[in-house]
């Protein structure tokens, strides 16, 4: 007796074979952000309360012009610890944040994006 397969005949993928796949079909476009007068308390308030990383920091005209992410408050806080200095609650974003951010376009394909990341070993 031999053996025989339940699985059935294979349908032929009938979906255009490789279809892009863009950035826009997954990216958020509702995002938390921060302006660069925000205090590092506030920041690490909401990255607690939204779970998150990190997030764009923006100007009065909605303008990206840098991130801030939980390594930069994370390096702040060992700092003050390592120094024995008590944290600085008037210390901004602006002091704290990456100015030189990296950008991709909305229309890039998913896949190239994912190797951009990859290379440059983002995360955001």
């Amino acid at each position: 007796m031999g053996i025989k397969s339940f699985q059935g005949k294979r349908e032929i993928n009938k979906g255009k074979i490789g279809a892009q796949i863009l950035v826009s079909d997954y990216m958020t476009t509702n995002l938390i952000t921060f302006k660069a007068e925000d205090s590092l308390d506030h920041v690490i308030a909401q990255l607690i309360a939204y779970k998150i990383s990190g997030g764009p920091v923006v100007n009065d005209k909605n303008e990206l012009i840098g991130m801030i992410s939980e390594g930069d408050c994370i390096k702040h806080i060992s700092d003050s610890m390592y120094y024995n200095m008590p944290m600085d609650s008037a210390n901004t974003v602006e002091k704290n944040m990456v100015s030189e951010v990296e950008t991709i376009n909305k229309n890039m394909n998913v896949f190239d994006a994912a190797t951009k990341f990859i290379s440059s070993k983002r995360r955001r």
